[in-house]
């Protein structure tokens, strides 16, 4: 069996170094700079970073905003938080020279007027820490310490740290990111207009994001979720514990909305099986057809370029106006 590193290396990049242009703002007494990323290829839009987002929480990273065409702040825009930021927008950058297309689809959704206008917060992933920063941290510590200790040696790579900092990541961006997004561009700041979307242990962070603060985010999609939480094996309690978390976390359905999906290849291959509780799940939770999806791709694997194609499926379900 591959070590999870090497599984959850499909999402996996370094950071790179881009040539930029400084463009703006501040954030209290700390001075941030939002630089415009000259050497990225976009199909549409504008992409500014921050080379070392400063945090007390977790350990520091790039993070992108991407701004579609005729970004104006005369205007207000949803605000949609992505995981895995470096693996978004430009294929010739990334480690497997695949990416999401996130800044195509954004920008034919809204010149089709089959969104509301937004913009995208792209966090970038630290590869070494990555499981540690996505796994959703209560479910893991329901477990007693024999079971962690048999887990580790089972299921996580044993040579890792696994100090957990799901919670903190989660703060970082609820406490840190979101009041410099907000002060910084023009958006509705509003859970009704701020969203999470995530794959694979992303899709996890996302489900587990939505469920600790249901007053920040209206709405989470959750694509080729790692239901399996770590490397698949025959000891497993992982997936037990992230549905019994989700039995008793997730937010209302009144005022929020929860996408779901997963293929049948590569590693999305141990998915389907899990797909009957989700929707046993979301019926137990109120969610109906008009607030939550759960769709089978068939055929599909556990990629960028898979998850490129239905990549419409999330955002007009999130965003539609």
């Amino acid at each position: 069996m591959k070590h999870c590193s090497l599984i959850l290396a499909m999402i996996l990049m370094l950071s790179c170094k881009d040539k930029t242009q400084e463009v703006n703002v501040s954030e209290d007494k700390n001075q941030l700079t939002f630089h415009q990323v000259e050497d990225v290829k976009l199909y549409g839009g504008t992409l500014k970073r921050v080379d070392s987002f400063p945090s007390s929480y977790i350990t520091p990273r790039p993070v992108d905003v991407w701004l579609p065409e005729n970004y104006s702040d005369q205007n207000a825009y949803a605000v949609l938080y992505m995981h895995d930021g470096q693996m978004l927008f430009d294929a010739s950058t990334t480690w497997n020279k695949q990416e999401w297309k996130v800044d195509e689809w954004a920008s034919k959704l809204m010149s089709e007027n089959k969104t509301k206008n937004f913009i995208v917060v792209a966090i970038h992933n630290i590869a070494d820490i990555r499981w540690q920063d996505l796994f959703p941290q209560k479910a893991f510590e329901s477990f007693d310490k024999q079971v962690i200790d048999e887990l580790y040696v089972k299921t996580i790579n044993a040579d890792k740290s696994i100090a957990l900092s799901g919670d903190k990541y989660l703060k970082f961006i609820v406490e840190e990111l979101k009041p410099v997004i907000d002060k910084s561009f023009s958006t509705l700041t509003d859970s009704e207009n701020t969203f999470v979307i995530g794959s694979s242990m992303g899709g996890l962070m996302s489900m587990y994001a939505i469920s600790e603060y249901p007053e920040v985010f209206g709405g989470a999609a959750c694509i080729s979720t790692h239901w399996v939480g770590a490397t698949p094996a025959d000891f497993n309690p992982l997936p037990n514990a992230i549905f019994e978390y989700m039995e008793e976390h997730l937010p209302s359905p009144e005022n929020h909305k929860l996408y779901f999906d997963y293929g049948d290849k590569t590693l999305d291959a141990h998915y389907p099986q899990y797909a009957p509780r989700v929707d046993s799940i979301l019926k137990q939770k109120g969610y109906t057809d008009a607030n939550s999806v759960n769709l089978f791709f068939e055929g599909e694997d556990h990629s960028e370029n898979s998850w490129n194609k239905r990549l419409d499926k999330p955002l007009t379900f999130l965003l539609k106006k």
